[in-house]
């Protein structure tokens, strides 16, 4: 199963969980690649992104090339709009749909990375929303451990379920070490699945915790790209 993987924020995981599904899925000998279509800043995310696609490289239709998995490269760290006016040129949006289209034909699971959160800019009329909105897969939140996540993460479903989109479950992940006594940190998990359970419009499954340095995913979300 293909999905669009957000965030709450920049900087809250999302290739991290990316490339671990990516590599869960290949290990499970299903053909899944991993597919960031706009890079800014530098290239690690799509590198990582590349690497975890070629485990058990003989798998499906194999590996794939970087500028395959990441179509698209602003080397400006800032929103994709903002990156593509600082280099004097506009993302090449008919890229990136070709490219996902080519991987999608020729590969079981396509698991794609966005950039930033759910509403970065790709273009003066052209979000990472209506990107997520065209490809129509479901969406899985990344949303990181610390104060804030709670509204952030409510926020983040609202919208994409307002595209027409099926949140497909929300990942909490651990940025940092957690400070001593930090009850955010502790309570957020009971507190975002309590919500998540009874939100309009349907519950939303917290899919699980990922503690700083985790190398494993949550079974559960192992479970949803069966």
């Amino acid at each position: 199963m293909s999905i669009f993987i957000t965030g709450t924020d920049t900087g809250v995981g999302k290739t991290r969980v990316a490339a671990m599904l990516v590599r869960t899925l290949r290990t499970a000998e299903v053909d899944a690649v991993g597919f960031k279509p706009i890079c800014c800043g530098g290239r690690e995310d799509a590198e990582l992104l590349a690497e975890a696609s070629k485990l058990n490289a003989e798998i499906g239709s194999g590996a794939v090339a970087l500028n395959d998995v990441n179509p698209v490269w602003l080397r400006p760290p800032v929103a994709p709009y903002a990156a593509a006016m600082i280099e004097g040129r506009s993302v090449d949006v008919a890229l990136v749909r070709e490219k996902f289209a080519e991987l999608r034909a020729v590969h079981a699971a396509v698991i794609v990375e966005g950039a930033g959160g759910w509403l970065v800019p790709i273009a003066r009329d052209f979000s990472m929303a209506d990107l997520a909105a065209e490809f129509a897969l479901p969406v899985l939140v990344v949303a990181a451990n610390r104060l804030g996540v709670i509204n952030h993460t409510l926020l983040t479903i609202a919208a994409i379920r307002a595209r027409g989109l099926r949140c497909a479950g929300v990942i909490l992940n651990q940025v940092q070490p957690p400070a001593d006594g930090d009850a955010a940190v502790v309570t957020n998990a009971g507190v975002l699945g309590e919500l998540l359970g009874v939100l309009p419009g349907g519950a939303v499954p917290l899919l699980g915790e990922l503690e700083f340095g985790a190398q494993a995913l949550p079974p559960s979300l192992r479970e949803i790209v069966r």
